[in-house]
């Protein structure tokens, strides 16, 4: 009980969406007024994560079974994948689902080897050994586009040559033929969602026969929409892939309001919940669970947060007590985040760790190492208050957990890091792309990778992206030819890696 006080007291406001959550927890599946569906929209800030994190909790105190995906997944498989690990971590393994799951990516990789290995169009017609022409490997590029493989977005749609994308895709479908003896490996290959959702939809059907309601939440969902967004829709309102069982609500978490084109005719399943900033009201009452009282400071909070939730989250932070700071003149958007941290070191520490897309403790060092030159406090303390700050939410990666600043916060302090210092800039940046390069080449010897086997390591291509991310912000113009040739060798191996 004294858990949950707390948690209610650090989640204050949108009582009226935490209320109609639960509400339809507590209806029947099959009650007029059950939604199967909720879709949060509003301004980056105004706290869609935090409420549905907070409606995540809500299921599970109601019993359900959850799973929560956002932007770090770039594909229906890999969603799959993420939602199986979820359930994994709840006690619900969906072990048909990851057997499946890992059949796949062995045949994809298969596949995907043995598309531009393909000796048809050789150099030297039949000769051993000898590396695909360009004509062979453009027409094996060719059928991975055509067959959906490599993904092909913006003004590159255009320009394609359909009648190669055809030919490609038929030699394709004839490879996979003659290398996969089984039909179904082929399926698997070429239509990956076909294949493994009808297992999601059986397990997820075994799990209810001992759960009230599995709940799914997808955030961040303006940029996991393109993919999806049209599986979700056939998930929910038909029968593709299966009767999806009654007891499974899905929310999605994103920027753009509800699309009714896409979901045409299904408004009566769900609500729509759009946040606006906070009313005066409701920012007192957060500035009040936080101790904040002093009406020159409410007053001064009100003004600078414009009631977004991570503003006021920010301003509250140190309980600030002092009519002097409220007086503080400075108007930039760094200083209201950092207004009441008067310790110099720190405030120069957030500002520097702003400049990675994300932190673990290793990136935090190499960040930090500069600005700590000559200061005393110590590194793991000084971590431990980056990581406390309201702005800033662990995040499980791949391969690590670690931290990541809200957008809100992350571009102001960007903008002010670059045009106080360009010089600065460039220097951190080149200096953290080193380290990635170094992370990176440890990674290379110590896992054993041939050059064939990097874009195939998750961790050695979450490296490689970062150190690609601080050498385009270094020197652009010298960094985009390695970044150009680095999107065509993700293109090779996955949609996922590409999309990253």
């Amino acid at each position: 009980m004294a858990e949950l006080i707390r948690r209610r007291q650090r989640f204050v406001g949108r009582r009226a969406e935490l209320g109609a959550f639960r509400d339809n927890l507590g209806l029947a599946p099959d009650d007029e007024a059950h939604r199967f569906l909720f879709h949060v929209h509003g301004i980056a800030g105004v706290g869609k994560t935090s409420l549905v994190r907070e409606w995540e909790k809500t299921a599970r105190e109601c019993g359900a079974l959850t799973a929560y995906v956002d932007e770090a997944v770039t594909s229906v498989p890999e969603a799959l994948a993420a939602l199986s690990a979820e359930f994994a971590r709840q006690g619900h393994p969906f072990k048909r689902l990851d057997r499946l799951l890992e059949t796949y990516r062995q045949r994809r990789h298969e596949a995907e080897s043995a598309s531009f290995a393909d000796p048809g169009e050789a150099g030297e017609a039949g000769s051993p050994g000898a590396r695909p022409s360009a004509a062979g490997t453009a027409l094996a590029t060719a059928g991975t586009i055509g067959l959906g493989m490599i993904p092909v977005v913006g003004p590159f749609a255009g320009v394609l040559d359909t009648a190669r994308l055809a030919e490609g895709a038929d030699r394709l479908r004839a490879t996979l033929s003659a290398r996969f003896r089984n039909p179904d490996d082929v399926r698997l290959v070429l239509t990956p969602d076909e294949v493994l959702t009808p297992v999601l939809v059986e397990e997820l059907t075994e799990a209810l026969r001992q759960l009230p309601w599995i709940t799914l939440f997808f955030d961040t969902y303006e940029r996991t929409a393109p993919f999806l967004g049209g599986w979700l829709h056939a998930l929910m309102t038909t029968e593709q892939y299966g009767k999806l069982p009654l007891p499974v609500v899905v929310t999605l978490a994103g920027r753009q309001p509800f699309d009714t084109t896409l979901w045409d005719g299904f408004a009566d399943f769900m609500t729509d919940v759009r946040l606006d900033p906070f009313t005066e009201d409701e920012t007192r009452g957060l500035l009040a669970a936080r101790s904040v009282t002093e009406e020159t400071v409410v007053a001064e909070v009100l003004r600078l947060s414009g009631g977004l939730p991570v503003l006021v989250s920010t301003l509250a932070q140190n309980r600030p007590a002092d009519p002097d700071d409220v007086g503080d003149p400075s108007a930039t958007a760094v200083e209201r985040f950092l207004k009441w941290e008067r310790d110099p070191l720190r405030r120069r520490v957030a500002l520097e760790c702003a400049l990675p897309r994300g932190l673990d403790e290793d990136v935090f060092l190499a960040v930090v190492e500069e600005a700590r030159a000559g200061a005393g406090e110590d590194a793991a303390a000084l971590y431990d208050w980056l990581r406390a700050l309201p702005f800033v939410t662990e995040r499980a990666t791949a391969h690590t957990t670690g931290l990541r600043y809200h957008d809100v916060v992350r571009a102001p302090m960007l903008r002010l890091r670059r045009t106080r210092s360009p010089r600065g800039w460039t220097a951190r940046h080149a200096a953290l792309a080193r380290h990635f390069a170094a992370w990176r080449e440890e990674e290379e010897t110590e896992a054993g990778l041939r050059a064939d086997d990097r874009w195939r390591s998750v961790r050695w291509r979450a490296l490689r992206l970062e150190e690609t991310y601080h050498s385009l912000c270094a020197n652009p113009a010298t960094a985009l030819a390695a970044a150009l040739r680095d999107v065509a060798e993700a293109c090779r191996e996955s949609a996922g890696a590409a999309r990253r």
